[in-house]
């Protein structure tokens, strides 16, 4: 009998849910998380890279799934489908 061991799955301290419908005058978002706290809305990449780096973490790599998780789409999705 060999052992299986349970597939590697990290927990990035960034992440990115899916996309929210916008009000009307306002685009869609998404809802960025940070060591599992809710920090806000996000409506583009830059968005995400300017509020990591305003606590203090440097994203060098967006398809890192180490550092950040795309959840509802990945990094180029900021549209409901």
């Amino acid at each position: 009998m060999t052992e299986q061991s349970a597939p590697y799955m990290s927990k990035p301290r960034v992440m990115v849910r899916g996309v929210c419908p916008g009000k009307p005058g306002r685009p869609p978002f998404r809802i960025m998380e940070i060591d599992g706290e809710v920090i806000g809305e996000v409506t583009s990449i830059t968005e995400v890279l300017e509020v990591a780096a305003a606590r203090g973490i440097v994203i060098h790599d967006l398809d890192d799934p180490d550092v950040i998780r795309w959840v509802g789409g990945d990094k180029f999705t900021w549209r409901l489908r």
